[in-house]
């Protein structure tokens, strides 16, 4: 492995202010400013207002997949002891079986997150799953069967429970993820499947609706032993599935088609609409977590989240949950289509793809920062009555697509490890200080690659047994995945603490407007500023790997350095500002 060293990024003497909610005093110097060296008290969830009264835009967020984390209790690793169908897939050397993490682990390292700076968790689906379902297992929790309990690899509802209270203890909230397209592959298709349902066909071509009003649906058969395998019962039920055959994730079979069999809930149907508010509603009475975070929306119609977001927002905010917040997975990176679901869809925010694809664009294709102004001039489109751009979820890896990472070790710039590591960590104070909510996904703050998007970008934070996890180069540190990965002396771990505690001593920078002041069509600077009240910050990045300098126009005459690299500067006269910024780095100043 090979470990380099990150450059140093100080905090400057600064007020933190009560709770951390106040932003730094205003500073009388003209001259270029540099950070001081400092010691400085890291701010956490502890200093945070109470989880129950928060804004979501105060939170920095934690994305996790529970097996994949820390082993808390070895007996529940082989799932259900009574219930066939939520039992086994136990094989911690194989990247698409359970490995055995569970609730339990996730509390034991509620410490390690917080430390971090991480004030909510979002897990992965953590309901009961058909364990085994064409050669994988749920370790995922996306093949939900049962709604309301824990999957029993991952514990009990008193496991869940008892995590989600020594969370709230801490001040950290609990998201919960969750699916209303469909449900696990239980029923089968006679055309594809045989009379008993019994004969593998992945190919059950889709039926469209045209087809569908000529000759009808498929004829759903539930394999014998398997009629009663849902809760609640009525899930059960083939009338209330599309029963279309498989999606190839284009046009009208998007929303009306299986995704690799899992059965496609006609959520077209009243019934299934006021079916599925009642699943989602007792378990918010349930379990009490903070919010959801919806699997799949641009799967499901419109009129579905019309009716489904308010409802839910609105049990859950007569259950003592006054904050309780929703966002949507819309696996697409255009504003336009982002916003839709946001705006006529009635969700209150989604996950910002179309962030990820122009951090993706400037710092791993090297294109120039006019990609970001562009996509920032589209934020408008996200304002309604309940929502607007700076609720925006931003991230830059995920379970899905990858790891920041490994897109740039996939990269055809053939770069550096040392560089690998200044990208990742730029990339990721592009999340803290733009608009939006930031979002880590598990692994990131400890140098994880991966080979690829799924399951390669799933590795075990814990001593992992698979062999394509362990052979990783892994950024920032000595280790493979072999190792355990709970190391709080990693850079990107205090990278990411440092970023975490700027943003929650500032208020400006979790809530301000955005202004793009300059960009340019080639690699380099990229300003803004977070204007929030009378206060307002200068935030400067250099996407080029060289030093970079740029002029132009602020409504200031002074500025205090925050937060970045020592070697940066900025001189303001006559409303100009003139930045010099080392090769990928960034500086946060107060004007």
């Amino acid at each position: 492995m090979i470990k380099t060293t990150l450059k140093t990024l100080a905090i400057s003497v600064i007020a933190f202010g009560m709770l951390g909610c106040q932003d730094a005093p205003k500073s009388a110097s003209t001259a270029p400013v540099a950070a001081e060296s400092a010691t400085t008290k890291r701010l956490t969830a502890s200093d945070l207002a109470p989880y129950i009264e928060r804004d979501i835009q105060d939170d920095v967020f934690y994305f996790v997949l529970p097996d994949r984390f820390y082993n808390g209790d070895t007996s529940n690793d082989n799932g259900s002891t009574t219930k066939l169908i939520s039992q086994g897939g136990f094989d911690p050397t194989d990247y698409g079986m359970y490995h055995g993490g569970d609730v339990p682990g996730l509390q034991a390292k509620i410490p390690y997150l917080k430390a971090m700076g991480i004030s909510a968790i979002w897990l992965t689906p953590i309901l009961r799953n058909q364990a085994l379902q064409e050669g994988g297992s749920g370790y995922h929790g996306y093949w939900v069967l049962d709604f309301t309990e824990i999957d029993p690899h991952l514990g009990t509802n008193d496991d869940l429970k008892a995590f989600i209270d020594a969370a709230h203890k801490e001040n950290i909230k609990v998201y919960f993820d969750i699916i209303t397209n469909h449900t696990a592959d239980v029923i089968k298709y006679t055309e594809c499947h045989g009379e008993d349902g019994l004969t593998p066909n992945p190919n059950c071509e889709y039926r469209t609706l045209a087809e569908v009003a000529e000759k009808g649906t498929y004829t759903p058969v539930i394999p014998a032993g398997s009629e009663n395998a849902k809760v609640p019962a009525w899930l059960n039920d083939p009338k209330y599935y599309h029963n279309q055959g498989e999606t190839t994730f284009e046009g009208e079979n998007s929303v009306y088609g299986d995704f690799a069999g899992l059965d496609d809930i006609n959520t077209d149907d009243p019934e299934v609409v006021k079916g599925m508010i009642d699943i989602l509603t007792k378990l918010v009475s349930q379990f009490k977590p903070d919010g959801f975070r919806i699997d799949t929306v641009k799967h499901v119609n419109i009129e579905f989240w019309q009716e489904f977001a308010p409802a839910v927002v609105s049990h859950a905010q007569s259950e003592g949950i006054p904050k309780f917040f929703m966002f949507g997975e819309v696996y697409d990176f255009t504003p336009e289509n982002l916003s839709y679901f946001t705006t006529t869809g009635k969700v209150q925010s989604v996950l910002d793809f179309a962030l990820q694809g122009m951090l993706a664009d400037a710092l791993i294709k090297q294109k120039g920062t006019d990609v970001l102004a562009n996509l920032f001039t589209k934020d408008e489109l996200y304002r309604d009555g309940d929502s607007n751009a700076n609720q925006l979820l931003t991230f830059v890896s995920n379970h899905d697509m990858g790891r920041f990472a490994w897109m740039l070790k996939d990269s055809e710039h053939n770069y550096s490890m040392a560089e690998m590591e200044q990208r990742v960590t730029l990339a990721h104070a592009f999340l803290y200080f733009a608009r939006g909510i930031p979002v880590v996904y598990y692994g990131d703050e400890q140098g994880f690659v991966g080979d690829g998007g799924d399951k390669a970008a799933r590795q075990d934070m814990m001593p992992s047994q698979v062999d394509s996890y362990n052979d990783d180069n892994l950024l920032g540190t000595d280790k493979t995945t072999a190792d355990d990965n709970f190391d709080q002396s990693h850079p990107f771990y205090n990278a990411f603490a440092d970023y975490a505690s700027v943003y929650f001593a500032h208020e400006t920078l979790r809530k301000g407007e955005q202004t793009t002041l300059y960009s340019q069509a080639t690699p380099g600077v990229f300003a803004i500023t977070r204007s929030h009240g009378d206060s307002q910050y200068l935030v400067v990045f250099n996407t080029s790997n060289k030093v970079a300098n740029a002029e132009f126009e602020v409504s200031a005459n002074r500025a205090t350095h925050i937060f970045g690299d020592s070697k940066d500067s900025v001189a303001i006269a006559n409303n100009k500002a003139s930045v010099t910024l080392s090769g990928l780095s960034f500086a946060i100043y107060q004007l």
